[in-house]
C-alpha cells in the first residue's frame, strides 16, 4: 500500500503549540480547525474540568456532534455552535443560513431529527450596516422554516470597532432522537454512505474570498438535512449505525473520526464518492483536496449491510439526497485507518493536520 510521505495522520500529528509567548503557549488558528489539535485543546484544557453525567449517552468525553441524554422516555440532543464565516455572504447562502443549517445537522446526525427549538446570539461589530444584519435575521428565520424549527430564545452583544470582525452568530439547539446514532458506532461490514456531492461549500467560499472566477456557477451546498436523514432513519431505523456531518475537515476527518472512535477500518472506492466538475477542476486550480475541504450540506451515514439499499433508496428519492452514493464499507483491517481505493492503487485517506481553508464555517 502507498502512502503520501507528507501526510500526517490524526492519530500521528505533532502537538500543535500555537505561539508561545511569557504565559506559556497560546492558541493557534489549527486549534480552531476541527482536527487533532481542537480535540486536544478542548479535551486538556476546555472540557478538563468536567465530567458527564452518568446517565448521559453521548456527553463530553465522546466528543462528537452533539451530546445525547434521556429525559424521561425520550432521547435529548444537545448541541451548540459559533459561526466566523469570512466572508458572511457568499454564493448559496450566508453567516445566517450557516449558523442555523449547522446547529440543525449537528442535531441530526446525532439522530435528532426532530428539531424542538434553537437559541440565537449575535455579536455585531459596532457600525455593521444595519442593512446586512437584516439580510442575517431574514436568512435564519427562511432557514427554521425549512428545518420546520424555531429560534425561542436569543442574545445580542455589541462589540467595538475593530474589537471582532463584522457579525459572529452562536446558535444551540435541541433535538429529540429515537435512533441515536454517534460516531463511535460503526460496525465491521456496515456500509458507508454519503448524502451528495462533496467539496461544495468550501471550494465555493474560498473562491468568493479571494475573487477568483471559474467560470462556472460553484455555490455553497449549505442546508438542513434534518428532514433527508429522517427519511433515512425512517427506512434505516436501528440499523443506521452511526452518522456524522462532514464539516470543517472534510468527509476525510469524518471518515478517520468513525475509524478511529469505532476502531474499525474504512475502506472507500474514490470513483464511487461524488464530487462535480466544477470542484474538481477548482480543487485542482486551488491545490486543494475535495476529500480535505468542508462541507455544509452533506451527510456520512454508517449502515448495516442489510438495510444500505433501502436506505440509499431513500436519500435519493428525496430532493436533497438524489447525488447520494454507497461509497464503501467498515472492514476489521487498518483498524483506526481509511483506506483510499483509487483504482490504480490504495492509499490512506488522512486527516488534514490544519485546517486547509480557514474560517469557511
Amino acid at each position: 500500500m502507498s502512502d503520501s510521505p507528507d501526510a500526517v495522520d490524526a492519530a500521528d500529528a505533532p502537538e500543535a503549540p500555537g505561539t508561545a509567548g511569557e504565559e506559556g503557549d497560546r492558541v493557534g488558528l489549527e486549534h480552531g480547525a476541527g482536527g487533532a489539535a481542537t480535540r486536544k485543546l478542548v479535551s486538556g484544557t476546555l472540557a478538563a474540568g468536567f465530567s458527564d453525567p452518568e446517565e448521559a449517552l453521548v456527553g463530553l468525553e465522546g466528543m462528537d456532534d452533539g451530546a445525547v441524554v434521556p429525559v424521561g422516555d425520550e432521547n435529548l440532543v444537545v448541541t451548540t455552535d459559533s459561526h466566523v464565516v469570512q466572508p458572511p455572504f457568499f454564493p448559496g447562502g450566508d453567516i445566517g443560513r450557516l449558523a442555523v443549517s449547522g446547529t440543525v445537522n449537528d442535531l441530526a446526525v446525532m439522530g435528532g431529527t426532530d428539531v424542538r427549538a434553537l437559541t440565537s446570539a449575535v455579536v455585531v461589530e459596532a457600525n455593521y450596516p444595519t442593512a446586512k444584519l437584516e439580510r442575517v435575521a431574514d436568512s435564519m428565520a427562511a432557514t427554521c422554516e425549512e428545518a420546520d424549527a424555531a429560534v425561542v430564545t436569543g442574545d445580542t452583544k455589541v462589540m467595538g470597532h475593530g474589537e471582532v470582525d463584522g457579525v459572529v452568530v452562536n446558535t444551540a439547539g435541541v433535538g429529540v432522537a429515537d435512533n441515536v446514532t454517534p460516531d463511535h458506532a460503526v460496525e465491521p461490514n456496515d456500509v458507508v454512505i454519503v448524502t451528495d456531492a462533496i467539496g461544495q461549500h468550501g471550494i465555493s467560499l474560498l473562491a468568493e474570498r479571494e475573487g477568483i472566477e471559474f467560470g462556472s456557477d460553484l455555490a455553497s451546498d449549505v442546508k438542513p438535512l434534518n428532514d433527508l436523514l429522517a427519511a433515512a432513519l425512517s427506512d434505516g431505523g436501528d440499523d443506521v449505525h452511526a452518522m456524522k456531518d462532514p464539516t470543517r475537515m472534510g468527509l476525510a476527518g469524518a471518515l478517520n473520526e468513525f475509524a478511529t472512535k469505532s476502531d474499525v477500518g474504512i475502506e472507500v472506492r474514490e470513483e464511487r464518492v461524488p464530487v462535480t466538475s466544477d470542484v474538481k477542476g477548482a480543487g485542482e486550480m486551488l491545490g486543494l483536496d475535495p476529500f480535505q475541504i468542508a462541507n455544509e450540506g452533506v451527510a456520512v451515514l454508517a449502515v448495516a449491510p442489510g438495510s444500505a439499499e433501502a436506505v440509499l433508496a431513500a436519500l435519493r428519492d428525496h430532493p436533497k439526497g438524489e447525488d447520494a452514493a454507497a461509497v464503501g464499507k467498515a472492514i476489521d483491517d487498518h483498524r483506526g485507518r481509511v483506506v483510499l481505493d483509487t483504482g490504480i492503487g490504495s492509499r490512506y485517506l488522512r486527516e488534514p493536520a490544519k485546517e486547509p481553508a480557514p474560517r469557511i464555517c
